[in-house]
């Protein structure tokens, strides 16, 4: 049933773009029947300068996000000249360096007509545009310079000489243009992905191609519609309430190059040709918003950066914008308030909403997808509140880990459970993630470094999937329940995991389930930054003057141990982080195990004991 919805959902995006590319050949005689004349054209035309300039004499926000801006160019302009460098097989730092300057310079010469900006941004364009190649075997690498190369050339047109025009034009399509043309025309992977690289490959190649479309137009009219029949396979992805399978640091790299090439075509054809109305588009800023802790740090599922923090994301602004939603823009401006702003911030720059149009957050959410997350907390606007993340899903998602039912905590400021993101992607097998591929020989990966169950020392099915089978959320003791069976499937008959938060969101109750049919030693783990001291099914962990306690309710005579989560070179070493491991050597039959985690709050009161009931009758 999942196949046939997610396979209508494509077809009927595909056919809502196909059409909309149709009407604007009907009407247009040619995909650049609506071309915007002169230049700049991508983005953020003059006219939108001018009213955000006029804006500026008013906002204060406005007045210091552009400071934020300025200073950012200002240190461009000492920065080292661009060179051809990879790291391992990739150019993509060098890309988006590159990309960032642009973005700060070429903004910076728009808004002061200074021409300190617009030269140092010019001898940056020049210094990519003279590379031996924009390294086309590792795509992004090329999407990311095509897309600042022309910015760069649209926004710093009148400018530049004809000269140094010819020559931005010439490198742009021998470097970016055509060999993406070639990408298209042998059905690369990227061109048929459900995730970032679709966006982000398709956005590079549209920026550049809409660069230079009045003096070049036979790549934007073959560039244009590949690309726009393309993106609805990943943009499908954010159905049906906006979660992202690849985590919410993908989310932020996929959302934003959405945001770029969605925008690139609204300001250069008028049209987004139906793009925006694919389901889940208009909730996925939803997505960061609950899968960030109190702490600051987000829910760490798939291949995020170790305690990845949220940071400031222009492409809130564009969701607000193009959505019509207060809650987005909100949201982005409570990151602004300490945190500096981007040149991308304020070309989609929407002002702060007052109080009174931003509606109450719910404190649970649950988002359903290729992964599935659900979030519970016990307060907004506490850095001290307790949350709890969930995730379940498909293990083969791009950038998944063997991680289904892993749950991270956080309390009193501390992240007590925790992730511990991605390894290094360039360690030999990273991306096999067959059943037995080497990707899964790595720690980080695996299941052993998650805060999962695990039979017989073995990790969970590299196949399996997921589901939660039950929610109540947003009452005074939420819960979510997930079936995790297809994990575990050569030891069980049946395994379940339920969360709940109780006493009033005071305590956290992890209770796992199984029937076990092949006698295997059972562990449950949880991995954690906190000094542990054990004593026998209780165990006290501590973060300077912060505690948390943990406590085995079921089985009574099981005992904690303490393990080191580091490892040797070349995988990363975990310096420091610690497993706290409750260990069944036999388990066979009916088996729960209950674990009762307990923040030391600042009133004395510390949850020590539940009832523990069987999950068929939370």
């Amino acid at each position: 049933m999942a196949h046939r919805r997610v396979t209508g959902t494509i077809l009927l995006s595909i056919w809502v773009a196909s059409a909309a590319l149709g009407q604007a050949s009907r009407t247009g005689g040619s995909i650049l029947g609506t071309l915007q004349a002169g230049h700049p054209r991508l983005m953020l035309k003059d006219m939108d300068l001018g009213f955000l300039k006029a804006a500026h004499e008013e906002d204060p926000v406005l007045q210091k996000l552009w400071q934020d801006v300025r200073a950012e160019a200002d240190g461009c302009l000492k920065k080292s000249p661009l060179v051809y460098r990879k790291v391992g097989p990739r150019l993509l730092s060098v890309s988006r360096d590159c990309l960032a300057r642009v973005y700060a310079l070429a903004f910076a010469y728009r808004w002061t007509g200074e021409e300190k900006y617009a030269a140092r941004a010019k001898e940056n364009l020049l210094q990519v545009c003279a590379f031996p190649d924009w390294n086309p075997s590792h795509f992004l690498d090329t999407a990311e310079m095509s897309h600042a190369v022309g910015v760069g050339y649209d926004w710093l047109y009148g400018y530049l000489d004809e000269p140094t025009r010819v020559t931005i034009r010439r490198a742009l399509i021998e470097m970016g243009l055509k060999p993406g043309l070639d990408v298209y025309a042998k059905g690369g992977w990227w061109t048929k992905s459900e995730y970032n690289w679709n966006q982000v490959c398709n956005g590079g190649m549209l920026a550049g191609a809409l660069a230079i479309a009045e003096t070049d137009p036979s790549y934007a009219e073959r560039i244009v519609p590949m690309a726009v029949t393309s993106l609805p396979l990943a943009l499908k992805s954010y159905a049906p309430d906006g979660a992202w399978g690849e985590g919410p640091g993908y989310w932020s790299y996929a959302t934003h190059y959405t945001a770029y090439a969605l925008a690139a075509l609204d300001t250069s054809l008028g049209t987004m040709f139906g793009l925006y109305e694919i389901e889940g588009l208009s909730k996925a800023g939803y997505f960061p918003i609950y899968t960030t802790g109190p702490t600051g740090y987000y829910l760490n599922l798939a291949d995020v950066g170790e305690k990845s923090a949220r940071r400031p994301m222009p492409c809130m602004f564009w969701l607000a914008r193009t959505f019509h939603n207060p809650a987005f823009a909100a949201s982005e401006h409570e990151q602004l308030a300490s945190r500096s702003a981007s040149a991308a911030h304020l070309v989609w720059y929407a002002a702060r909403p007052p109080a009174r149009a931003v509606r109450s957050k719910p404190l649970d959410y649950y988002f359903h997808g290729p992964v599935e997350v659900v979030t519970m907390r016990s307060a907004w606007d506490d850095s001290n509140a307790l949350f709890l993340g969930i995730k379940a899903g498909y293990n083969q998602v791009n950038h998944g880990h063997l991680d289904l039912g892993n749950y991270e905590l956080d309390a009193l400021g501390v992240r007590w459970a925790r992730d511990l993101g991605s390894d290094d992607y360039n360690l030999a097998g990273y991306w096999d993630s067959k059943r037995g591929g080497q990707r899964w020989s790595y720690y980080r990966l695996n299941s052993a470094s998650h805060n999962v169950p695990m039979l017989g020392g073995q990790n969970q099915d590299p196949l399996a999937q997921s589901s939660f089978t039950k929610t109540a959320l947003d009452v005074a003791q939420p819960v979510a329940i997930v079936n995790l069976t297809e994990a575990y499937q050569e030891f069980v008959r049946s395994a379940t995991r339920g969360v709940m938060m109780v006493e009033n969101r005071r305590a956290v109750l992890v209770q796992d389930e199984f029937e076990i049919t092949k006698s295997c030693e059972l562990a449950v783990g949880m991995t954690t930054d906190a000094a542990i001291e054990v004593r026998q099914g209780t165990a006290v962990l501590r973060v300077g003057s912060k505690v948390l306690t943990a406590r085995v309710l079921s089985p009574q005579s099981a005992v904690f141990t303490v393990e080191s989560a580091e490892q040797e070179p070349p995988q990363k070493k975990n310096t420091g982080v610690r497993r706290l491991v409750m260990r069944l050597p036999q388990a066979r039959g009916t088996v729960r195990v209950a674990i009762l985690l307990s923040p030391a709050w600042p009133d004395g009161k510390i949850v020590e004991t539940v009832e523990i009931k069987p999950l068929s009758r939370w």
